[in-house]
């Protein structure tokens, strides 16, 4: 897959694709039914797979100190998207003058003399252009005048409701990963690089792969059965544990983050690149009277983890 950021300096080979366009947080069943009619729609005018995106995502830019909401990192996003095989990935940078273009100007600059898209595809409520005043039927008329097809994706729902990423976040934060799940088509998944921790866990005799969550929707504080895949490195492969997920409160007031205890591993893994799949919320973060009475509980959890994990 090729990721291009500047829809002003594009090499021929990689225009003329058939996109979705969005943000794609979580890439969840909805998106990936999108994406499915832009696959059917190039395949039809031999055309590359494509995805149209945004970085950093509009809401971000627009209100840079509200709470963190995205699901998914844009490493993450990209990776997720390989795997439904994007060929391009247009991950045009938001901006200033991203964002003052009008939507005439975002169809004729952007879609059709920027990346030389042969077809788009949008979801019912799409928006686009200068205060979103672009429509998905608006688009349609562009279209028709530059030469470009659209295709109007009907929005997916679920025996839950309606398929969105705020839904999956509402899922997360009341601690429900398989409601969760059901939504994205797969596990919600956090990804990133193992950072050095205070070793805590290895003293205690669990020790753990951490990495940082910031920037990203924080789903209930807690411990969690996980499936770990490390993806970098000489121990790359898929592992299940068990993970805390939050502030420890027992060793002081500390930034959320999530530590994982892959099972029946040893290995070097900082620096490694892992990605940890929430799969069942075991129960909420405690203070315990005594590091003993701790330790009697995560064996608790890494047992109730390791059934869990063999039954899936």
């Amino acid at each position: 897959m090729r990721i291009i950021r500047d829809y002003t300096y594009v090499n021929d080979a990689d225009k003329g694709a058939s996109v979705a366009i969005g943000n794609f947080d979580g890439v969840h069943l909805g998106h990936q039914s999108v994406i499915e009619l832009a696959r059917k729609a190039g395949a039809a005018a031999n055309a590359p797979l494509g995805i149209l995106t945004f970085e950093p995502h509009p809401r971000q830019y627009f209100a840079p100190k509200a709470p963190a909401f995205r699901l998914m990192s844009p490493e993450a996003r990209a990776h997720r998207l390989e795997k439904l095989g994007v060929k391009r990935l247009y991950e045009l940078a938001f901006n200033a003058t991203l964002s003052a273009l009008t939507p005439e100007e975002f169809a004729r600059n952007v879609i059709k003399d920027g990346l030389g898209l042969k077809h788009v595809v949008i979801g019912a409520d799409f928006c686009f252009g200068k205060d979103r005043a672009g429509t998905a039927e608006s688009l349609i008329e562009f279209g028709q005048q530059m030469g470009f097809g659209v295709t109007i994706a009907e929005l997916l729902t679920s025996t839950t409701g309606q398929v969105s990423s705020t839904a999956i976040r509402n899922a997360l934060t009341e601690g429900r990963p398989r409601d969760a799940a059901s939504m994205l088509g797969h596990w919600h998944r956090f990804e990133g690089p193992v950072i050095t921790g205070e070793q805590r866990g290895r003293d205690l005799g669990f020790p753990t792969a951490n990495m940082s969550i910031d920037g990203l929707h924080l789903p209930k504080l807690g411990v969690y059965a996980v499936e770990a895949d490390i993806l970098t490195g000489p121990h790359k492969g898929s592992y299940i544990g068990a993970a805390s997920l939050g502030t420890r409160p027992m060793f002081g007031e500390n930034k959320p983050n999530l530590e994982t205890f892959i099972f029946d591993f040893k290995g070097d893994i900082y620096g490694e690149t892992i990605s940890i799949a929430l799969v069942d919320y075991l129960r909420p973060e405690e203070n315990f009277d005594s590091l003993e009475a701790l330790i009697t509980q995560m064996n608790a959890d890494c047992a109730k983890a390791r059934t869990i994990m063999s039954q899936l």
